[in-house]
């Protein structure tokens, strides 16, 4: 998935870019709220982590221009503020959680997972399609009840193809989808790595199917 952080403490920024990067999501880092919009302006985001205090402006207006303008991204603020009337004011607004700094990382990503489950009306935490299971808490796959060892950017990978089969996924949209603007990557970069899922999903009924000139989509019998 690809997030947009809009964060101004360069070590807290560069360590959740870190921590976000390696669970395999693609995470563009806004310093300020005129870089966030930039980034708005340019791509598509599945969450924003938001900061309150930034150089030039206020994140909860921030927040509340982005729900004025019908924008569905859910946000999780970072925020200092620990009152409760704090937290209800950013729930308020429009915010979809929050955690407070200083936070476990732990803790974040485990908001982060909760926000998307439940942004994606989730009612259930496994996805199953064909003989394929996937449980995106404990981030593991099955093909037949047999577990499958996937690394991050496969299972990332994994999970945008299985939570909408049959859909065709260009190598573009699986690009903005896997990683950040910052990343050096071209389209044999998810040749790769549709090419290591198929080997890891080998034998099951479901199948990554090349549409040519087209993109990727999972499809079964």
């Amino acid at each position: 998935m690809r997030f947009l952080l809009v964060e101004d403490n360069h070590d807290l920024g560069g360590a959740v870019q870190t921590r976000l990067s390696l669970d395999g999501h693609g995470v563009d880092w806004a310093r300020s709220l005129e870089e966030a919009e930039d980034h708005l302006a340019t791509a598509t985001y599945d969450l924003i982590l938001l900061d309150i205090m930034l150089p030039d402006g206020d994140g909860r207006d921030f927040l509340a221009a982005h729900r004025r303008a019908k924008r569905d991204t859910p946000v999780i603020v970072m925020t200092a503020r620990s009152a409760v009337s704090d937290r209800v004011a950013l729930l308020d607004t429009g915010a979809d959680d929050y955690v407070t700094k200083p936070f476990d990382f732990a803790e974040l990503e485990a908001r982060v997972r909760a926000v998307l489950r439940r942004r994606g009306g989730a009612a259930q935490t496994d996805v199953a399609y064909a003989d394929l299971t996937f449980d995106p808490l404990a981030a593991s796959v099955t093909v037949g009840g047999e577990a499958r060892e996937l690394r991050n950017r496969e299972l990332r990978l994994f999970e945008i193809l299985v939570a909408a089969p049959d859909r065709i996924f260009s190598k573009g949209q699986l690009c903005d989808r896997l990683f950040s603007a910052a990343e050096a990557v071209s389209d044999n970069a998810i040749e790769v790595y549709v090419g290591r899922l198929r080997k890891k999903l080998e034998g099951s009924q479901a199948r990554i199917e090349t549409v040519r000139g087209v993109g990727y989509r999972l499809t079964a019998p």
